[in-house]
């Protein structure tokens, strides 16, 4: 099977306190993310990203619709022991060292105890933490929080990783040091589903990405086809002398120069779309 998640349908309904009403934070929808890819879930806050997230790992149920995680419900225990997962906030006690929080997961993860040691060591490695993996979690800052949970995210081979706003409190380095490991892990056949609101990060280590707005899916594709060249009034031309600037105007006017389209962003569609959506 080469789908690693499947939404069929998903609706999710949550009852406004103190009213017969409800809010509806996800609308009647339908997403595949195929196994050895990096996709990337985005939509503005309060587009329905997390409850889709949460839905996904079995954490709630959908009020209609059903999830496959690796081809198994997501309702299902035995799928999540193939998903590493990352919250936006994540929470670790703070009186562990980072080797004895890896080690913890570890064991839950069903890590051998002939392999754990290892790989623990390999891992605070890989995420630039062997210098501190022998001090409390709760001295680390907050960039550091981020790599340790990438970490214990990793600690279990997952098949599948889910990070929500990985570089979230991260410098510029660190997230470039995360970009990488996500590279890496999808060159290990992995698939990672990557929330963030770093469009330029997505757009340059995704594979594939959706946009939410309001609960809805707006629109999903290869990351190469949503920023294709689009339908632009405007065009750039370098490296033109004043003169000629003043020809190429006039032929312009004329209709007779064929000029370059403008090739969008990741993060002029995802403006475009969230905006068009509020209007």
């Amino acid at each position: 099977m080469s789908v690693a998640i499947s939404i069929s349908g998903v609706s999710k309904d949550f009852r406004i306190p103190g009213s017969k009403r409800r809010l509806r934070a996800v609308d009647n929808l339908c997403l595949e993310i195929e196994k050895q890819t990096v996709f990337g879930l985005l939509g503005p806050n309060g587009s329905g990203k997390s409850t889709t997230i949460k839905m996904a790992l079995g954490l709630i149920r959908p009020s209609q619709g059903n999830c496959q995680i690796l081809g198994k419900s997501s309702l299902d225990p035995a799928a999540r022991m193939g998903i590493g997962y990352l919250p936006e906030a994540p929470y670790f006690q703070r009186f562990l060292t980072g080797r004895e929080l890896l080690t913890y997961f570890g064991k839950l993860s069903g890590v051998p105890k002939s392999e754990l040691g290892g790989r623990v060591v390999r891992l605070l490695s890989r995420v630039g933490l062997e210098d501190a993996g022998d001090r409390r979690v709760g001295g680390y800052s907050k960039g550091m929080l981020q790599r340790i949970g990438l970490a214990q995210a990793m600690v279990g081979n997952p098949e599948l990783l889910i990070l929500d706003e990985p570089t979230a409190g991260v410098d510029p380095i660190g997230a470039a040091d995360i970009a990488s490991i996500i590279r890496e892990l999808r060159d290990e056949g992995k698939t990672v589903l990557l929330c963030s609101h770093l469009l330029s990060q997505v757009e340059t280590i995704c594979d594939r990405a959706a946009i939410m707005v309001k609960g809805k899916l707006a629109i999903e594709g290869a990351v190469e086809s949503l920023t294709a060249a689009s339908e632009s009034s405007s065009a750039r031309i370098d490296g033109l002398t004043t003169d000629a600037r003043k020809r190429l105007e006039a032929f312009a006017k004329e209709g007779q120069l064929k000029m370059s389209t403008h090739r969008r962003s990741l993060e002029e569609l995802f403006l475009e779309l969230s905006k068009g959506a509020s209007d």
